[in-house]
């Protein structure tokens, strides 16, 4: 049996699994999008004996989303990790911040009643309204909307930091590069972009954490420091904000028009759409 490794974008918390990784889904309910930022989360499970965390136990963060399941993240640099807490002899390993190929191959989309309103389903994966049959685990409602509006508006997993987007979007893509998917640990990230002036945090700004990239000119990562979520990012120097769509409340409206740097995308996830695909940027950025 080969070792599979991940990894967080930061690289100070590092995991490896000798044993299968099995039963890989995509993930569509809200505290997952929230959570990773993402229009849904992919992950596998690996028997708990078969799991090891190399490194950064000091550096995981845990948030408790419902009664007695907790999410765990980097606290440095906000990825979503694995901790080793088994759940039925089972440990959830995200597949996004994988280094190797696990082998596996998505099964289902799951929690699809809750699917984001701006993603569409393409392909030709079963679908399941929630957990696929034989999973005996309570289904939880969905949290009720925040701050309703007339403007797009955002929030983290527990509600401390919100957004609205007060202008119209300039463009929205999907990126598959290796550093949005270890910082979204998702298959791809996708991402809004409005005008720098045209978000507006409504609180919890003091709530923020920002990593950087070092070897990055301007690769950043913002995200809540009591839950993780990924949150936007507003760049002056080139007028623009990043939005990720995963912390979206609302329907923005407009919906992914292309994928970028295709090149690098995850070895286990294959592109279903008929949207455009760029090798890395669009010739034109």
């Amino acid at each position: 049996m080969s070792t599979v490794r991940g990894s967080c974008l930061c690289g100070d918390v590092a995991w490896e699994a000798t044993g299968p990784l099995e039963f890989m889904s995509h993930c569509h309910c809200s505290r997952c999008r929230k959570t990773h930022g993402a229009a849904f989360a992919t992950f596998l499970m690996c028997p708990a004996a078969a799991f090891r965390l190399v490194r950064g136990q000091e550096r995981i963060e845990r948030y408790e989303s419902s009664p007695g399941f907790f999410r765990p993240f980097c606290g440095h640099c906000g990825s979503v990790v694995p901790d080793g807490v088994p759940w039925q002899g089972l440990v959830g390993v995200p597949a996004g911040p994988l280094d190797d190929d696990p082998g596996s191959r998505p099964l289902a989309h799951i929690f699809v009643a809750s699917k984001a309103p701006w993603f569409e389903i393409r392909g030709d994966l079963p679908r399941y309204d929630a957990y696929p049959p034989g999973v005996d685990a309570p289904v939880l409602a969905d949290p009720p909307a925040r701050d309703p509006g007339g403007r797009p508006r955002g929030s983290c997993l527990c509600g401390a930091i919100a957004y609205v987007v007060e202008s119209a979007p300039l463009r929205c893509w999907n990126c598959h590069c290796s550093r949005c998917r270890k910082a979204r640990a998702a298959a791809y990230a996708s991402n809004l972009f409005t005008p720098a002036d045209g978000l507006r945090f409504t609180r919890g700004e003091d709530h923020l954490v920002t990593y950087k990239v070092p070897e990055a000119r301007f690769f950043r990562q913002l995200f809540c420091r009591s839950c993780g979520s990924p949150m936007p990012r507003i760049d002056r120097e080139r007028g623009f904000a990043v939005v990720p769509m995963g912390s979206l409340d609302d329907d923005p409206g407009m919906r992914p028009e292309r994928h970028i740097f295709a090149a690098s995308k995850a070895p286990w996830y294959d592109i279903p759409d008929d949207l455009p695909q760029h090798a890395e940027y669009p010739p034109s950025t």
